[in-house]
C-alpha cells in the first residue's frame, strides 16, 4: 500500500492576509482604485493581487466595469469568510501586542558583583532615560549564580566576568577588565624593590572572593601553572567586604581594576606589580542559548555596546 500523498500546506491554499484585506476594501468602497489606495499599493498591483487570488481559489471574485468594481456571488461569499479571518487576525495582533507590552514593562537582570556595582548603574540610568516605563529588577551574585538564574528563566539578561560563556548560554563581549594585586600601604610588599613573582603570589594566603566568582576563576586559571592558589586566608562573598579586609591590613587580595580605582587613587590601597602574570579578562552579556535578547533586554545590550 503506497503512502498517502502529503497534504498541501494551508498557507498554499488560502489567500494571504493582505489579499483578504484588499478584497474587503473593494467590497466596502466599490472601487478597485480606492481600495488600492487604502492598502498603500498601486491599482495595477491591486488588480494583480485580485487575479492571483482568483486563480488560487478557482473562482471569479470581482467584476470590473467603467462604473467601478462589484463582487460576484462567489466573491460576496468569500468576503464573508475573509471578514472572519481578518477579525481573528486582529484579535491575534491585539493579543501579541499585549504580550509585548507585558514583556516590555519589566526587565530582570542578573549580574556578577563587579559589573553590578561598577558598570550596571550607568547603563540602567541610560536605559531609564530611554525606556522610562520599564521596571528593572537586579539580582547581584557571582557568575555561577547568574548562569543558574538565566537557565531557570528567572532573568532576561545576565552579565558575567569569567573566562568563558557558561554552559547552556550564548554571549557577547561588552567590555574588558584587568585584575590587580592590592595591599594596604603598610604591607611589606609595598616596599619591595623588585616586582612580585607569580610563584610568590601563588603561595601567599590571600583574601579572595568565593569559588564560582568570575574573579576567582580568572585567578585560579592564571596561577595554575605556578602550583595553584594557596589556601585563602579569607573567602568573602562581596568585593566590598574583600576591600575592607585588605584595607584593615589583614592580607593582600586580587580584585578588578574597576573595583579598586577609588581606593588606589586615595592611597587606601596600593597596586603590587607582578612579573609574568596576565590577569586580563573579558566581561560578557549572556542569555539562554538560542534565545536572542528581545525588548528591554535587547535595548540594554545595545546600551552596553555604545557606552563601553
Amino acid at each position: 500500500m503506497s503512502e498517502a500523498e502529503p497534504s498541501v500546506p494551508l498557507s498554499h491554499r488560502v489567500p494571504d492576509l493582505g489579499a483578504l484585506e484588499l478584497l474587503l476594501a473593494v467590497a466596502r468602497l466599490g472601487s478597485l482604485g480606492r481600495a488600492a489606495r487604502t492598502q498603500g499599493i498601486s491599482q495595477p498591483a491591486a488588480s494583480s493581487r485580485i487575479r492571483a487570488m482568483e486563480r488560487q481559489l478557482g473562482v471569479a471574485l470581482v467584476e470590473r466595469s467603467p462604473r467601478g468594481s462589484r463582487l460576484t456571488d462567489a466573491g460576496a461569499l468569500v468576503t464573508d469568510w475573509a471578514r472572519r479571518v481578518v477579525e481573528a487576525a486582529e484579535a491575534f495582533d491585539a493579543g501579541a501586542q499585549a504580550l509585548r507590552g507585558r514583556r516590555d514593562s519589566r526587565l530582570r537582570v542578573a549580574a556578577s558583583m563587579t559589573i553590578a556595582e561598577y558598570l550596571l548603574p550607568g547603563w540602567l540610568i541610560a536605559l531609564r532615560a530611554e525606556l522610562p516605563g520599564t521596571a528593572v529588577s537586579l539580582l547581584a551574585g557571582n557568575s555561577s549564580v547568574v548562569a543558574e538564574r538565566l537557565l531557570a528563566g528567572e532573568a532576561d539578561l545576565g552579565f558575567v566576568e569569567g573566562l568563558a560563556v557558561p554552559a547552556g548560554l550564548d554571549g557577547a563581549v561588552i567590555a574588558h577588565d584587568r585584575l590587580v594585586v592590592v595591599a594596604a600601604p603598610s604591607h611589606p610588599w609595598t616596599r619591595r624593590r623588585g616586582e612580585l613573582t607569580a610563584d610568590e603570589l601563588a603561595v601567599t594566603p590571600l583574601i579572595l572572593r568565593e569559588r564560582g566568582s568570575g574573579t576567582r576563576q580568572v585567578l585560579d586559571a592564571a596561577l595554575a601553572a605556578h602550583g595553584g592558589l594557596a589556601e585563602p586566608l579569607l573567602e568573602l562573598a562581596s568585593t566590598t567586604a574583600v576591600k575592607a579586609a585588605v584595607v584593615s591590613e589583614a592580607a593582600p587580595s586580587v580584585l578588578s581594576e574597576l573595583a579598586v580605582g577609588e581606593e588606589l587613587g586615595a592611597r587606601r590601597l596600593v597596586e603590587i606589580p607582578v612579573r609574568g602574570l596576565r590577569l586580563g579578562r573579558e566581561l560578557r552579556a549572556v542569555w539562554p542559548a538560542g534565545q536572542r535578547p528581545a525588548g528591554p533586554a535587547r535595548h540594554l545590550l545595545g546600551l552596553t555596546r555604545r557606552t563601553s
